[in-house]
């Protein structure tokens, strides 16, 4: 485990986790030469704009934990607000374009498209199944953010 995965495992809630998942995620887009742009007021459905090519993306930042299954990391693709009428969950479909995942097991970010994931949740796999299974598995590879941003700045 990477000395920033040991930090981020201290931190003490979902809030401060969820700031030290954006800063990181932020700073390496920006070590990588890539503007970013943060909006004014934190109502809108996504934390960040990067230009990584000709075109404008907004991406969703979240923070992947541990499977269920060794070798793999899991993010929730949607969004939970509590309220005095119970839980809120909303997806992001329409209103980003990218979600950019930091996976603290594995000290790696991921930048996923939004037509890519599951409705919930979606599970990156960075090591082979025990089971041996290799279909329909999303593989670290090619969502690792320098693999995508290759893939923008071409497009």
């Amino acid at each position: 485990m990477s000395n920033r995965s040991e930090r981020f495992a201290s931190l003490d809630g979902p809030h401060e986790r969820g700031q030290a998942a954006e800063a990181t995620v932020k700073s390496e887009l920006v070590s990588r030469g890539i503007p970013v742009s943060t909006p004014a007021y934190d109502n809108e459905p996504y934390d960040l704009v990067i230009e990584p090519g000709e075109e404008f993306r907004r991406l969703q930042i979240k923070t992947a934990f541990e499977a269920t299954t060794d070798g793999a990391v899991r993010f929730r693709t949607r969004s939970t607000r509590t309220k005095s009428s119970g839980y809120e969950r909303e997806g992001h479909d329409g209103r980003v374009d990218l979600f950019a995942v930091y996976a603290p097991a594995c000290d790696e970010e991921y930048l996923v498209g939004i037509e890519e994931t599951e409705k919930a949740q979606m599970s990156i796999r960075y090591e082979p199944a025990a089971n041996g299974n290799r279909a329909n598995v999303n593989w670290h590879a090619e969502y690792r953010l320098d693999t995508v941003l290759d893939r923008l700045r071409s497009a």
